[in-house]
């Protein structure tokens, strides 16, 4: 790679799935020689667990990735939630009020068990972050298992992490970096208004990047990490899950005039492919399920916008891999890019095809697959490739906080790493080529 171009390398959300996914591609790119070429990572929600993790203990990748296998294997952040004093002391309010009004419909007051309830139900509703705040036992548990009371300081110069959420009250991203956390909404403002990132918590940082809505409180910023004190009169940060403007981390790595952006870009995306649910029976349900399409049509225009176009248009080389795509199908999608004008004179020329293979992909799509597969070592790769029941076993992994199984961590690094592998060579072949 020419000593001019940055690479970046995005984290996509997911949970521990998402967190044991980058796993295998962190660990594919190092024995490639990729990850110390990296510049900036951005991250999000699960990938910012990995992501800062690595970021911290880069020095040591053999004992940061036992590290992340262990905690993956064993820490269980919902249990630490369900341990936690603030969720005995919601339970304790709650049954302040369920258990007079269970009693009372045994006397001939039973009428009071309905005011009794409709009260429980305002306050719940009204002050439901104040009595349940969960991210805060969320982030304790980040702390405990991860990041033991790390702050944007101590993050590694190289890569630049950029942790991603998004502010509910601009309806923009909100990124946290050893250099500066902002929305660049608050940037323009006259004043514009600033934090002060050194000492601001990584823990905290990591939980508002995967802040589930509807599952978890906002995250706040406190008015210590306010340049300007008297600024908190001004604007109130609301921040949830960085998967709710851009899932895949790309947008930091490919916007115009960014402190993040890169020449190339490499995207690892541990969603799946959205699950068909037969039945939708209530209200949350339902929500939750809308909110699932919204999702994947925002990843859909992503990638077409992000990836595909982008490159094209600005001569940037992409690779992009996703745990719900097969091997089989990486060249042929390859070739299908090229036929259709995706793929950047950069990659032509560094892959050194045959004019009239670039000319007409179609005519020769034989050629190039033979070709192709020679160059980037398919058949070797192909060796490893995961078999139908291995492959449910890592896309059936939930997106929660609980401990994976070793199969599932196994097959979830596996999956990655050959993706990994074989869409650098093809998308960024000037990575693995010598200087």
């Amino acid at each position: 790679m020419t000593a001019e171009k940055k690479l970046g390398l995005s984290l996509s959300g997911g949970g521990y799935r998402a967190a044991a996914f980058h796993l295998g591609t962190l660990r594919k790119l190092h024995e490639m020689g990729v990850l110390q070429q990296v510049d900036v990572m951005s991250t999000i929600s699960g990938g910012s667990i990995t992501g800062a993790y690595y970021c911290l203990n880069n020095k040591d990748f053999e004992a940061f990735e036992k590290h992340m296998l262990e905690a993956l294997g064993h820490k269980n952040v919902i249990r630490q939630v369900f341990l936690s004093f603030t969720f005995i002391r919601t339970l304790l309010f709650l049954l302040v009020f369920l258990v007079p009004a269970v009693y009372v419909l045994f006397t001939p007051y039973a009428w009071l068990s309905l005011i009794l309830i409709g009260l429980l139900l305002y306050l719940f509703v009204r002050f439901q972050f104040a009595i349940f705040p969960v991210s805060k036992e969320i982030e304790k548990a980040y702390n405990k298992f991860f990041y033991n009371n790390a702050t944007l300081s101590q993050l590694t110069n190289k890569p630049l992490l950029a942790i991603g959420s998004t502010n509910l009250q601009t309806a923009r991203p909100f990124t946290f970096s050893r250099l500066k956390m902002e929305d660049s909404s608050y940037a323009f403002l006259d004043p514009p208004v600033r934090f002060k990132q050194d000492e601001f918590p990584v823990a905290r940082a990591v939980m508002a990047s995967s802040c589930v809505p509807f599952a978890f409180t906002p995250v706040h910023i406190d008015q210590v990490y306010f340049e300007t004190p008297a600024d908190m009169l001004r604007v109130e940060p609301q921040l949830v899950d960085g998967g709710v403007y851009d899932n895949q981390g790309i947008q930091k790595l490919t916007q115009k005039g960014s402190l993040y952006a890169c020449d190339i870009v490499i995207t690892s995306d541990a969603g799946n492919k959205l699950p068909f649910e037969g039945s939708f029976n209530n209200l949350l349900v339902l929500l939750i399920r809308t909110m699932d399409v919204f999702m994947a049509r925002i990843k859909n225009f992503q990638m077409v916008q992000d990836i595909y176009d982008n490159a094209a248009n600005a001569g940037r080389q992409m690779a992009y891999l996703s745990l719900g795509w097969n091997l089989e199908q990486c060249i042929p999608g390859f070739i299908d890019n090229l036929a259709k004008g995706k793929i950047t004179e950069e990659v032509i020329e560094a892959h050194q095809f045959k004019p009239e293979w670039v000319a007409d992909p179609a005519r020769y799509r034989k050629e190039l697959t033979t070709y192709l597969e020679n160059e980037v070592n398919y058949k070797v790769i192909l060796q490893s490739n995961l078999k139908p029941p291995q492959l449910t076993i890592a896309r059936n992994v939930g997106t929660n906080l609980t401990p994976l199984s070793k199969e599932e961590l196994t097959y979830l690094a596996i999956q990655a790493a050959n993706l990994t592998e074989l869409q650098v060579r093809l998308y960024c072949p000037t990575l693995t080529q010598p200087s």
